[in-house]
């Protein structure tokens, strides 16, 4: 398993190691020995999958305390552009974004502390994603950033997204108060 260095406290992106062959291919997706040796020592009691046509942006969501979530999110089938912004108060990176293409030919995972917002775009129809996380949904606890924020600078790789009523109605980072 080799990491790849993000520049985000916490943030890791981790290439696990494939073994492919004629027949297809092998990995652990998950191991909590060998996560544990990298620093993520999370308990993850929930797993969550969604399917997405091309050009879907889901996000920027997360949620707050005391049921903030720690994810361990891949792309089972597909390609996503996946992003995070960093919404920790006393975080160096605080208000910065962070992205990264997962797809199931890179066999990329991204950990996302709590203390993120997340999201994706979806660069291939049939898009499979999957999310391991630390804490159940809590819809008190839920929270979002507008995901065309031009603070954050993103790339989302898609033009003319489609979104969900409640993602086109998140609030810009300037008016944000952080619960983090």
């Amino acid at each position: 398993m080799e990491l790849i260095e993000t520049g985000f406290k916490g943030l890791i992106l981790i290439k696990p190691k494939v073994f492919i062959d004629e027949r297809g291919y092998f990995f652990e997706s998950f191991n909590r020995e060998k996560f544990e040796s990298i620093g993520i020592k999370e308990n993850f009691i929930q797993d969550n999958q969604s399917l997405s046509n091309k050009g879907i942006v889901r996000g920027l969501h997360f949620q707050s305390p005391p049921h903030a979530q720690g994810k361990l999110v891949r792309v089972i089938k597909g390609a996503v552009q996946d992003v995070v912004v960093d919404i920790r108060k006393n975080s160096t990176t605080y208000g910065k974004s962070y992205s990264v293409e997962l797809s199931e030919d890179n066999f990329l995972m991204l950990y996302i502390p709590p203390g993120f917002a997340h999201g994706f775009a979806t660069l291939e129809d049939q898009t499979i994603f999957s999310y391991k996380c630390t804490d159940t949904y809590h819809p008190e606890c839920e929270g979002g950033l507008a995901w065309d924020d031009r603070e954050f600078n993103i790339n989302w790789s898609v033009s003319n997204p489609i979104l969900s009523e409640k993602d086109k109605k998140y609030q810009a980072f300037s008016l944000f108060v952080s619960p983090f």
